[in-house]
């Protein structure tokens, strides 16, 4: 009796085994990747480096982090925590420096794109500020559609328009806004006009309104639109 039992004990084990054998387990794994472009192929921290091109060195770059991604199209360097680049000229002469608070730079483009602070100075002098710069590598100029200012020894121009060669030494820019005071105007209009005739005189004069009412020594500032350009010729 036993031993039937046990047999009996036995086959229950194994169908029960061979059922478990044959239900599906589910595996537990992560989920996928999908944006595989959004690891950098390398990341570098306290970066100060030269950089060349075509066996000349150009610039050497200063950044806190250095992030290089291939996979993205197009690929690019990024520059998020900020940059610093000293230009050199063909005679490893320094010939101005760049800073901005972001960049990011394409290198089959050869295109940088600088954003937050920008600021350039080169060796005459120049002082370039902007919101952003575009700065293309292959037609070796600099250019930006936000307002800019250009400061110089000379004079100071300002414009949302902003074009110049990779030295800063041949520049464009229009589209300005400036403001002044509206009796400085009126004064220079005063100046240009020639004397009346004596008839013509008094009949102006009768029409002129009562003056009496004191001029306000300080008028609010009028807008003025201009374009201003230098000789710069792409």
């Amino acid at each position: 009796m036993e031993g039937r039992l046990n047999i009996l004990y036995l086959f229950g084990v194994s169908a029960l085994l061979m059922v478990l054998s044959c239900t599906e387990q589910k595996s537990h794994t992560a989920p996928a990747v999908r944006d595989r472009d959004s690891a950098s192929m390398m990341v570098s921290y306290g970066v100060n480096t030269l950089i060349s091109d075509s066996g000349v060195i150009k610039y050497r770059i200063v950044t806190e982090r250095w992030d290089v991604n291939t996979v993205k199209d197009p690929s690019r360097w990024t520059f998020e925590k900020g940059i610093f680049m000293e230009q050199f000229d063909e005679n490893f002469h320094i010939a101005g420096y760049i800073s901005a608070d972001s960049a990011w730079y394409y290198d089959q483009k050869k295109l940088w794109e600088l954003r937050g602070r920008v600021s350039i100075r080169n060796a005459n002098g120049l002082i370039f500020n902007s919101e952003e710069l575009w700065w293309d590598g292959i037609k070796h100029e600099f250019y930006s559609y936000k307002f800019s200012r250009v400061v110089t020894p000379e004079r100071m121009l300002e414009g949302t328009y902003f074009r110049s060669d990779e030295y800063m030494t041949h520049y464009e820019v229009s589209n300005s806004e400036g403001s002044f005071q509206s009796e400085d105007m009126e004064g220079d209009s005063q100046n240009s006009q020639q004397p009346m005739a004596s008839g013509q005189q008094s009949a102006a004069n009768s029409q002129q309104p009562d003056t009496t009412q004191q001029i306000p020594a300080r008028q609010a500032a009028t807008r003025h639109k201009a374009t201003q350009k230098s000789a710069y010729q792409p």
